[in-house]
């Protein structure tokens, strides 16, 4: 049975990466999102039980997105990809229910270490 994976990232190009660097055994059903409050209207349509965020969006960025989730208590899986390393951003994605924090660009090694780590693969 496929895992509905959302891919939540305002820029287009980062959202084709992530699909690309996806494990090709894994098996998703994708769906896509270009802000926060698209990506909240798809985790609470059951299209985003697996969920990859972006912290920088309009709208609504990352962080409101993991504040919702946790205030909401959607149930989901998140892994924030972003840009955003300075250590307070990963700390603070952490503190708000993130599962892991994976900087850009992302590599696909990189992403299949993390998902078999916490057994997701």
């Amino acid at each position: 049975m496929s895992i509905p994976l959302l891919i939540c990232d305002d820029s287009n190009m980062a959202r084709k990466q992530v699909k690309r660097s996806l494990p090709g055994e894994w098996d998703v059903d994708i769906t896509f999102a270009t802000n926060g409050v698209e990506g909240l209207e798809a985790i609470r349509s059951g299209k985003g039980e697996m969920v990859f965020l972006d912290l920088t969006m309009p709208e609504l960025d990352g962080y409101g997105v993991l504040e919702s989730i946790k205030n909401e208590n959607l149930k989901c899986i998140t892994i924030v990809i972003s840009a955003d390393i300075q250590p307070e951003a990963r700390e603070r994605v952490m503190a708000l229910g993130a599962l892991d924090f994976i900087k850009k660009p992302i590599n696909g090694e990189k992403l299949t270490e993390v998902l078999s780590r916490y057994g997701l693969l």
